[in-house]
């Protein structure tokens, strides 16, 4: 399965966020899960993909052209795609994805993981389920996840809106979601999609 991971390129101050990240990376290339993420070799991208890659795993990294001449990228990934803009970095991960993950990060991972949770509201991303987790490590989602608690509250989107946002504490939760992945979604809001075909 392709997993899209949202993560940042720094290590912040917890040690545990690149100690569980490496878990992540290790666990991806032992179970044959590919990592899909921003192709960065430092913080806790680096650390999530040399996991991956230190496993046996494959790693497919998605960057705007303007990193590689920063020369900010992982040299040693399975598959690099370069593309225009971080906008367009976005959509081909998502387009990648059959799940997303976000770990600690900033306000790059907070704006990629927002873009999937609201296209999974509009039913924008196919007819079976892509499960999006917010892997809440020492509290760090604490406050998002309340956040989106109200959200709910105040009917700015739905319950099953907010359920659809996945809290996930360990490696034993992410399989638990990743169940739920490929099944159909049959509760996806068709308002939106009804134009398609």
């Amino acid at each position: 399965m392709n997993i899209t991971v949202y993560c940042g390129a720094h290590y912040g101050r917890d040690p545990e966020f690149a100690e569980r990240a490496r878990e992540l990376g290790a666990w991806m290339a032992e179970n044959g899960h590919r990592l899909v993420y921003g192709a960065g070799d430092v913080g806790t991208m680096g650390v999530i993909a040399n996991a991956v890659l230190d496993n046996g795993g494959e790693v497919v990294g998605v960057t705007p052209d303007f990193f590689v001449f920063a020369e900010e990228i992982h040299d040693k990934l399975t598959e690099l795609e370069v593309v225009p803009d971080l906008p367009e970095r976005r959509s081909r991960m998502i387009q990648l994805g059959e799940a997303f993950i976000a770990l600690p990060g900033g306000t790059g991972t907070l704006d990629e993981i927002t873009e999937v949770i609201t296209l999974t509201r509009l039913g924008r991303l196919g007819e079976t389920i892509r499960p999006v987790m917010l892997y809440n490590i020492n509290g760090f989602y604490d406050h998002l996840l309340s956040f989106f608690d109200r959200v709910a509250d105040e009917e700015f989107f739905g319950r099953k809106d907010r359920e659809n946002i996945h809290e996930v504490k360990s490696i034993e939760d992410i399989e638990e979601i990743l169940r739920l992945a490929g099944n159909p979604d049959i509760e996806r809001n068709t308002l939106y999609t009804a134009n398609e075909n």
